[in-house]
């Protein structure tokens, strides 16, 4: 739904020039006939039997590459020698990453935690789709967990493996140092490095081997994603609803006052009729093995990114469970496969506001800000449909120091 609102809006924003637009896509899309009608500069078509997750090193990624002025051919040339040695049955480095990743998934090691240095962070996010979208289905999967605050190791429960990705040049000691009082005490950890960033495809592949062969171990298709349309279609009848009339259809929160409204989709019945005790009622479901997720409809800026990085480690050292944070709606196309297909041990607050500024989208009755909510409350009715435990909280004022404030009074003893 988001690339055909975004394009709809910047194709108005563009006075309709369609040599303003390039295209990438699969061929005989919808996108690839539009392209056409209104005169793209470029159309860019993929090959349909990649999917979009493993499409990095296709078109898919190498377009905006290229656009963003990286030599593709050396690119590849770099990434070559990885590639010819993950061809092989023995001293395969995709398949023996593979394997340590089933092996520990099956074991109960089921939350990769990836550390990098500086330089390679961004690849975090990467895996989070590669790994989740994956693996996480039929109730298995890898939980992978991003951007955590680092902890005391005593706060890390035998849920664990790591994965600490670093790049040469790169001030990593503290990172290092961590990885050091990780094996010291009893942790697994996984270690690559980089010697440049040049070889960041060779990454790219060996992790999309590797991602394939964990799936095979855990037992399940790590090709497909049966989970992801269910938050579309819940998404799609709310917003055919509020073409229809004009407005969503309404909720009735369980509690709320002048800065927040609490919604629970799922079976459970929250007693507690304060902010605080909501909370630590919810987190107090939350047992060795589980995860919190913080699901956020906010803007992604730096002030809220803090935020979130705060309240996760407050629950990292309180409840000694991993943490995963996601910014929609960017998480449901990634991270939100193995929340809604993978192992029932998620405990979930969803955060949202009523978008402020809000834009319009062109020939649409909902706008942006519209769209984002219904496609918040689709997704997390869909989670508890399938067994997560589920709280929404609707920032009335939008400030979320607010929601910091009560989760850490929720954790404390």
């Amino acid at each position: 739904m988001e690339p055909e609102l975004l394009r709809a809006y910047f194709w108005e924003l563009s006075g309709k020039d369609g040599d303003r637009f390039v295209a990438v896509t699969d061929p005989g899309s919808k996108l690839e006939k539009l392209a056409k009608e209104h005169g793209y500069h470029a159309i860019f078509l993929g090959d349909p039997a990649i999917g979009g997750r493993y499409s990095v090193l296709s078109v898919f990624g190498m377009v905006p590459a290229a656009m963003m002025g990286i030599d593709v051919e050396a690119f590849f040339a770099a990434t070559q020698p990885l590639v010819e040695a993950c061809k092989g049955d023995t001293a395969n480095p995709g398949l023996i990453l593979g394997a340590i990743m089933g092996e520990a998934a099956v074991s109960g090691r089921d939350k990769l935690t990836i550390l990098t240095s500086p330089g390679l962070e961004p690849i975090g996010a990467w895996l989070e789709q590669l790994i989740a979208e994956s693996t996480g289905k039929h109730g298995k999967g890898i939980v992978p967990v991003d951007l955590e605050p680092s902890a005391p190791v005593e706060d890390y429960g035998a849920d664990r493996v790591f994965a600490l990705l670093t790049l040469a040049g790169d001030d990593a000691s503290d990172i290092i140092e961590q990885a050091h009082f990780l094996v010291a005490a009893g942790q697994p950890v996984i270690r690559i490095t980089l010697p440049s960033k040049e070889r960041i495809g060779q990454e790219f592949f060996r992790w999309e081997v590797a991602t394939a062969f964990a799936g095979a171990v855990i037992g399940i298709d790590p090709f497909d994603q049966p989970d992801v349309e269910d938050a579309k279609i819940a998404t799609r009848e709310l917003i055919d609803k509020y073409e229809e009339s004009g407005a969503l259809a309404p909720e009735t929160p369980f509690h709320q006052d002048a800065a927040m409204a609490f919604s629970a989709p799922g079976d459970h019945i929250f007693a507690a009729t304060n902010p605080v005790e909501i909370l630590r009622d919810h987190f107090a479901s939350a047992e060795p093995g589980d995860y919190v997720g913080f699901l956020v409809y906010l803007e992604r800026n730096a002030e809220h990114e803090a935020a979130i990085a705060r309240m996760r480690g407050e629950v990292v050292h309180a409840k000694h469970v991993a943490t995963v944070a996601g910014f929609g709606p960017r998480f449901l196309h990634s991270t939100g496969q193995a929340y809604k297909g993978g192992p029932k041990s998620g405990v979930f607050i969803e955060i949202t506001r009523t978008p402020d500024p809000d834009l319009a989208v062109p020939g649409w009755k909902a706008s942006f800000g519209i769209v984002q909510l219904a496609q918040a409350r689709g997704d997390l009715d869909v989670l508890a449909a399938r067994g997560q435990r589920t709280l929404r909280i609707h920032l009335n004022t939008g400030d979320l120091n607010i929601l910091e404030t009560l989760v850490a009074r929720s954790l404390q003893n």
